[in-house]
């Protein structure tokens, strides 16, 4: 190894390399990256690192540089796996390459759904000028659900994003009573969503938890899809778009 994860180039690897070495690379570059979440991989056909007689793994340059490629084009890109397989049965997918267009109607993809690095903490008033809407305001969309503070009082970057997107709406009149239905439908399908992944988080394998978080995102961000096809199907149907 003369590179860390650190650097511009992907790290140089001479001969193979224990899983536990691997994580030590990648984890500068990809700081989620777990050794749960590679053996993830290796079980959806992304990485297929050689096995010694005794069954340990051991990952050469081309495995390192094909989870490299991976892992960025889940952050960056935004692309399911499904999708990332059919490009590694071309090659190593280029992370280089022009980014995809988010999910189209959404501005959301998959990994937009992993948990938030908590570098928003914001009062509520901090909450109510950035995004342009007065503190009652604020305060009434907390009352009905659609933010939250923690224990402290901070409000977090989900928070923001939702605020923000409310002001957005409320130039057209819209008011915080008129979003009720919208967390009513977001835990209806928050359940559901939880219930799907149920079956692919197994107590016994230690994997199970990784592919949980990976499917409850890639159902998400279907979710989101299909709210937006069915609001555009409605509008165009109706002639009001």
């Amino acid at each position: 190894m003369s590179e860390g994860v650190g650097d511009s180039s992907p790290p140089v690897v001479h001969g193979t390399i224990s899983i536990g070495e691997v994580l030590s690379l990648l984890k500068k570059e990809f700081p989620d990256v777990t050794i749960s979440k590679i053996r993830f991989l290796e079980s959806e056909g992304l990485v297929s690192p050689e096995r010694t007689a005794s069954g340990y793994r051991r990952f050469n340059q081309h495995d390192i540089e094909q989870l490299r490629a991976v892992l960025t084009l889940q952050r960056d890109q935004y692309l399911p796996l499904k999708v990332i397989r059919d490009h590694i049965g071309d090659g190593i997918p280029d992370p280089d390459a022009p980014a995809k267009a988010p999910l189209a109607g959404t501005g959301l993809q998959p990994d937009d759904f992993r948990p938030g690095a908590g570098r928003v903490r914001m009062t509520r008033e901090e909450l109510a000028q950035a995004s342009d809407l007065p503190e009652a305001f604020v305060a009434q969309l907390e009352g009905i659900g659609l933010v939250w503070a923690s224990a402290a009082g901070h409000y977090d970057e989900d928070a923001l994003a939702i605020v923000s997107v409310v002001s957005r709406l409320s130039a057209f009149g819209v008011e915080a009573r008129h979003l009720r239905s919208f967390r009513v439908v977001a835990d209806r399908e928050t359940g559901l969503v939880e219930q799907i992944a149920t079956p692919y988080s197994q107590p016994r394998d230690r994997d199970g938890r990784a592919r949980e978080q990976e499917t409850i995102r890639e159902l998400a961000s279907l979710f989101v899809q299909l709210h937006a096809a069915l609001l555009r199907a409605e509008l165009i149907r109706g002639g009001r778009a």
